[in-house]
């Protein structure tokens, strides 16, 4: 894992504004959340079964999290990578991966894989938040 050094960390808004917005830029809210946490992913890169995201956490403040009027605060963004299984399992859900080619429900090999050019992904990742930080701020001064 890659922290960035970030000044989007401590920011507070709107769920609803920065989910509008980080969607925008072509970043996921996460589906696997708590009510009083979440994260934003944006992938970086992918290729087999690899894949190297960006991460924005947040907490709430204010409310429930799947209400856009919960106030949240960015916590530190970082970049990860994970490793998956691409071959067929055999398990139960092998008639689901064989017929789609996909396991959703399948656990990374490795949650927190080796990162090469490790400044080029900061690089990446920093310049998404950067993105999604002024058009958030564009938005809320219009």
């Amino acid at each position: 894992m890659l922290k960035l050094n970030s000044v989007i960390t401590g920011k507070r808004t709107y769920f609803g504004i920065a989910r509008e917005v980080f969607e925008s830029h072509g970043c996921s809210f996460c589906s696997n959340f708590e009510y009083h946490h979440g994260k934003f992913d944006s992938v970086l890169w992918g290729e087999g079964g690899e894949t190297i995201y960006l991460r924005i956490p947040f907490k709430v403040l204010e409310g429930e999290l799947d209400h856009s009027k919960a106030y949240i605060e960015f916590g530190t963004p970082y970049v990860i990578k994970h490793v998956v299984h691409v071959g067929l399992d055999y398990d139960e859900n092998s008639l689901l991966t064989t017929t789609t080619g996909l396991n959703q429900f399948q656990e990374p090999l490795d949650k927190d894989g080796l990162i090469r050019e490790k400044s080029r992904w900061v690089l990446a990742g920093e310049q998404v938040v950067e993105r999604v930080l002024g058009s958030m701020n564009e938005l809320l001064s219009s």
